[in-house]
């Protein structure tokens, strides 16, 4: 009979200790909703997650970039759009220049109203950015062509997309190769040399309408880059909603506690 050592009581006392261990274990995972809360849960299962959880906070990002760009896609579908308005009313104008049932000084007033027009375009073209990022020439006051545009669209290097070449954006009255009509009819106003009748004639305004067409099958084209930029942009977008979705349950798998088990 041993007195000194109470051995049941020893075993009890460690029983004991296990069972608080693993309840105050089993608490914390319920209060916290994880299963995972420190290395020593799971080590390898908290690397994994981890990796996931980072993953999945790019690709997140990534959406929100691209949900951006969208936007911006159609800031500048919007505009050029009413450019497009604006050249449809400047063919018009041209039309009605090129009967003979319109005076010399009919038309010295379709000339004022075509300057407008194309102010109005270029106007357009100056202002019309995103954050800081012109979308139609180069900025307000450099009527060359935009700049590409580079949307990071994923978690790693290189996973991006571009618009067009820098340069293929112009969309303004120097890059729509109108600056002989706006010339024209410039000198028509009197803002350089010429007078009324004779620079904005019928046979001249007859053969606008040519570069007119040219203009708008150009915006056209231009317009069509950036909707097949959007294009892009929103079936990358739909991909990434669906990694993200995916990574989310898979980490979930891993660090989310089983209240039932």
């Amino acid at each position: 009979m041993r007195i000194n050592t109470n051995v049941q009581s020893l075993a009890a006392q460690e029983a004991a200790t296990q069972t608080q261990n693993t309840m105050r274990g089993s608490l914390e995972k319920l209060g916290t909703g994880l299963e995972i809360n420190k290395a020593r849960d799971d080590g390898s299962g908290l690397s994994i997650a981890d990796k996931l959880r980072t993953q999945a906070s790019s690709i997140g990002q990534a959406v929100k970039n691209g949900n951006a760009a969208i936007t911006m896609m159609q800031m500048a579908d919007k505009a050029m759009q009413e450019q497009s308005s604006i050249l449809d009313t400047v063919k018009t104008k041209l039309v009605q220049a090129a009967t003979g049932t319109t005076s010399d000084e009919g038309r010295h007033a379709i000339a004022k109203d075509i300057t407008k027009l194309l102010d109005q375009l270029n106007n357009i073209a100056g202002t019309t950015n995103y954050n800081g990022t012109y979308l139609l020439q180069k900025d307000s006051g450099d009527s060359a062509g935009a700049a590409q545009i580079t949307f990071k669209m994923g978690e790693n290097s290189g996973d991006d997309i571009k618009t067009v070449s820098a340069g293929r954006i112009q969309a303004n009255v120097t890059g729509l190769s109108l600056t002989s009509l706006k010339k024209m009819v410039s000198a028509e106003n009197g803002e350089s040399v010429g007078s009324a009748g004779k620079d904005f004639t019928q046979s001249k305004a007859d053969l606008m309408l040519k570069s007119l067409d040219r203009a708008l099958s150009k915006l056209d084209s231009m317009r069509g880059d950036y909707g097949s930029t959007q294009v892009q942009l929103e079936s990358s977008v739909r991909n990434l909603e669906t990694s993200y979705t995916n990574i989310k349950a898979s980490e979930s798998v891993i660090r989310d506690v089983d209240y039932a088990k």
